[in-house]
């Protein structure tokens, strides 16, 4: 086999891709370290650490992260208020999707009809568009909420 420089190129360019490639590979870190755990939880679950909702919300009313984190993307949270309970007019930055999971509750997006959602029931709630709600059960109502953008609420400020 003669030696010709299209040879030579051609040993070049396939040393720089095989260099290239195999960086690509390290960059990735070790996959199994970073792979989540699949996980399963009840609203009865003991070792759910709840904690309070903001501070518009009256007293009784708890939150318990189950996936993500609050201030980042794509986080997944148990909202439990006790029986009877009122929730303000509010409103979040982000859409969220619902399911109760425990309870009766009476949900009321601003322009629209109050719709009563019961366990199992699937919800979903825009982005920016105020909403109430009442826990019309003698049991707490629990509610499964999916919000694709951080977690914040802010309470509806009306005009006097």
């Amino acid at each position: 086999m003669k030696n010709t420089p299209n040879f030579f190129k051609l040993n070049f360019v396939a040393l720089i891709i095989s260099f290239f490639v195999s960086f690509s590979f390290f960059g990735q870190g070790n996959l199994e370290v970073d792979m989540e755990t699949s996980m399963v939880r009840t609203h009865e679950d003991k070792d759910l650490h709840w904690g309070p909702c903001p501070s518009f919300m009256p007293e009784g009313c708890t939150i318990s992260v189950l996936h993500g984190d609050p201030s980042k993307s794509n986080l997944d949270v148990f909202f439990k208020v006790p029986a009877n309970y009122v929730i303000p007019e509010h409103w979040h930055s982000s859409a969220e999707r619902m399911i109760l999971v425990s309870g009766e509750l009476h949900v009321t997006y601003e322009g629209e009809k109050e719709q009563i959602m019961k366990v199992g029931s699937y919800a979903f709630g825009p982005a920016n568009k105020p909403h109430t709600a009442k826990c019309a059960s003698k049991d707490p109502c629990v509610l499964f909420i999916a919000f694709e953008e951080p977690l914040d609420a802010f309470p509806l400020v009306t005009k006097e």
